[in-house]
């Protein structure tokens, strides 16, 4: 029997994605299991799409675009408005590298930036988008990113201008 492309493609993309998914929806939702959701959504729109995907993006810029929309979309909903979450680095999806006391002090500080500056530092530093991926993944002109990505990095660095001269 043979196995519907479709379906062959999808468990790429969950073998590869799945892990630097999570970790982006839960940055953004501040929730374990909507985050979860938010991934499985993420997957099942990527499968539905399949044929629309032209290959003109790279797989993970596409993704992530479907990702943030994904995210957007719960953070929309009135339950989320409504609900007051904090997010912990202790709460955080288990990364490629365990966190130690510094990792959570920077950790925090990106936690904390305005949602836009947030935004953009996750798929740089954290997901390892280059400024092109992101213009595409954000539909956001270059210098739009740029300038978030410069504003983000200072403000990190006025907050963690202690910690750095430990």
């Amino acid at each position: 029997m043979v196995q519907d492309p479709r379906q062959e493609y999808l468990d790429t993309l969950i073998a590869r994605w799945e892990k630097p998914m999570l970790r982006l929806c839960f940055a953004y939702l501040c929730d374990t299991a909507l985050a979860e959701d938010a991934v499985q959504e993420t997957f099942f729109k990527a499968w539905k799409n399949y044929d629309r995907f032209r290959g003109e993006a790279q797989e993970k810029t596409w993704l992530t675009r479907i990702a943030i929309n994904t995210c957007k979309d719960l953070m929309k909903s009135a339950w989320m408005r409504n609900t007051d979450r904090f997010v912990t680095p202790d709460s955080l999806p288990e990364g490629a590298v365990p966190f130690d006391e510094k990792d959570d002090t920077v950790t925090r500080a990106v936690l904390s930036l305005p949602p836009k500056l947030k935004e953009v530092t996750l798929l740089h530093w954290y997901q390892g988008l280059t400024l092109e991926e992101m213009t595409k993944t954000l539909w956001l002109p270059r210098s739009t990113v740029n300038y978030r990505l410069k504003k983000a990095k200072t403000m990190l660095k006025q907050e963690l201008e202690d910690w750095y001269d430990e």
